[in-house]
């Protein structure tokens, strides 16, 4: 099947083909991600109403982009996929329309995906996949979740944030330490000057058992770090250092945790935190003293796309799962209520 998938779950419109006769990183025919930070850049934030208005502006445009550098029309495509929750509603009913809208129109099967299962499987995309059971960390935008993944498509939710997730964390600290917005990537690139060590920070929840993670606190020593230091440039990365020191130290004792009670030495990470270089070493170090291995998407693939949006639809539309034409999204999904994926042949 040639898959078209659309995301418009917030502030990212992605669309891309996903052909499932070609093994690996070859079944992704093409992919474009276009971003509205500069949209929401002035507000410090995504402001919902705007999102939804910029993925009407420029949704087909991305359709007709992808499709032409995938080689392929409209007439190519045997099913679409699009992002059905969680998101902003706004967001979502923009893409559910088109996506709707064009299988009626082709009279092909369409399939609502859950966002947060469309990062759980993007690092299934890449070349030699892991396979069922493993162990899956998603920390994308508001959520931080550790699962275990029994089957595609049936999920045990092992821990997840008690308040701010990893994501929001790096954004709002670098929003307490004067960095634009979007503030997690730029934090990020500040700890690379920073010096290791010269600030150390609680490694929240680590000292009691328990796969469930708070990162409300660490953003408060951070908060109080910067206020009563001397906030020069080398300083501010230092602190940074600390922070994602801390936030990192924090994601690989609860993954090894996690996958000591599931029973497994395969662990999958994604969403937008998974693209931090330090996180990676940190969990592929730990993996690989397991005798396991840590599987990532590619970079391009950790932040919201329409790549992850068209490869788990492929494997649901493939298992003979759609749904009736209608408009329908659900801005809060529960993953662990999504059907079994079958094996296919």
């Amino acid at each position: 099947m040639r898959v078209l998938g659309i995301e418009t779950s917030c502030d990212e419109t992605g669309v891309a083909v996903y052909d499932t006769g070609l093994s690996g990183a070859a079944g992704l025919r093409a992919h474009a991600v276009y971003s509205q930070i500069a949209l929401h850049a002035e507000y410090g934030g995504v402001v919902p109403e705007l999102a939804s208005r910029d993925h009407v502006r420029k949704l087909l445009p991305l359709v007709r982009q992808t499709l032409a550098e995938a080689g392929l029309t409209t007439a190519d495509i045997d099913g679409v996929a699009y992002t059905a929750g969680p998101g902003l509603v706004g967001a979502l009913l923009v893409g559910a329309g088109v996506a709707r809208s064009l299988a009626w129109a082709l009279e092909v099967p369409a399939v609502g995906v859950h966002h947060m299962e469309g990062h759980l499987l993007a690092p299934l995309m890449e070349d030699d996949p892991p396979e069922a059971p493993f162990v899956a960390l998603l920390v994308s935008g508001g959520h931080t979740q550790l699962v275990a993944v029994d089957a595609i498509g049936r999920y045990r939710l092992l821990g997840e944030t008690l308040d701010d997730a990893a994501g929001e964390a790096f954004d709002k600290t670098a929003k307490m330490m004067g960095l634009p917005y979007p503030g997690g990537p730029q934090l990020a690139a500040l700890a690379e000057q920073g010096t290791p060590g010269r600030f150390r920070f609680a490694r929240p929840m680590t000292d009691r058992p328990g796969l469930d993670f708070s990162f409300s606190g660490l953003k408060t020593q951070v908060l109080l770090a910067w206020r009563d230091s001397d906030q020069t440039e080398q300083t501010r990365a230092d602190i940074a250092r600390g922070f994602e020191d801390a936030v990192v130290d924090t994601l690989a004792i609860k993954c090894e945790r996690a996958l000591d009670e599931a029973g497994s030495d395969v662990i999958v990470i994604a969403g937008g935190v998974g693209a931090n270089k330090r996180l990676r070493a940190k969990l592929q170090e730990m993996a690989a003293k397991r005798g396991g291995r840590a599987c990532f998407p590619r970079p391009s693939l950790c932040t919201d796309n329409g790549a992850m949006i068209a490869f788990a639809g492929a494997l649901r539309l493939e298992a003979g799962q759609h749904e009736a034409a209608e408009v329908k999204v659900t801005p809060r999904w529960d993953m662990a209520t999504l059907p079994q994926v079958a094996a296919t042949a």
